[in-house]
């Protein structure tokens, strides 16, 4: 602001100068009539030119003195934008790298999960299969023994109905065979044997 302030002080100073100097020109209709004037008036005009030669001068001196370190500054401050543009941007691009890598690394995780979700869902299904087949094993063995029990209680079953078949069916022909004389004989036979254990029992004494 005070470099602005100075150049307008300069230009305030300047353009009235410039202005009495297109006054002071004589036009070419004039240059006869006034060439005595113009002759005493030359000093003035000198002294006008001076000034606008002075202040030009101090005015281009200043504007040399003055801009040069302005410009300097400002290439200075635009240099440093730019460099603080090149480091916004170079971490940005950073930043987007390091999302683009945090992304890829999700999704080899979320990829590693998967193929973690059906190992584990694979190896579970082939532990249920062998368990099943197991328990399956196990019934199908306690069966096979529960039927070897049955069938070996059945045909113990079996020979003991057909013992008392023919127990039965020999009782039946032997009753058929025997007679009565046959039934006396058998009798007597079977009293005297009583008898004789009875004797001897008696003598021992």
């Amino acid at each position: 602001m005070k470099r602005i302030g100075v150049f307008c002080f300069l230009l305030a100073f300047t353009l009235p100068a410039l202005a009495l100097a297109q006054t002071e020109r004589p036009s070419t209709g004039q240059k006869t009539e006034e060439a005595g004037e113009h002759k005493e008036e030359s000093p003035a005009s000198g002294w006008a030119w001076a000034n606008f030669v002075l202040l030009a001068g101090g005015l281009g001196y200043l504007t040399a003195k003055k801009a040069g370190p302005y410009f300097q500054s400002r290439s200075v401050a635009i240099r440093k934008n730019l460099l603080e543009s090149q480091e916004i941007l170079a971490d940005a691009e950073a930043r987007m790298a390091a999302v683009e890598q945090r992304l890829a690394r999700l999704n080899a995780d979320i990829e590693a999960l998967r193929a973690e979700a059906m190992a584990e869902n694979e190896a579970a299904i082939a532990q249920t299969q062998q368990l099943a087949a197991t328990a399956t094993a196990k019934i199908q063995a306690r069966a096979e023994q529960e039927i070897a029990n049955a069938s070996r209680s059945a045909r113990l079953e079996l020979k003991r109905y057909s013992a008392t078949l023919a127990l039965q069916a020999a009782e039946r022909k032997i009753r058929a065979r025997i007679t009565p004389k046959d039934q006396d004989a058998l009798i007597a036979a079977f009293s005297e044997r009583l008898d004789h254990p009875a004797s001897r029992a008696q003598s021992s004494v």
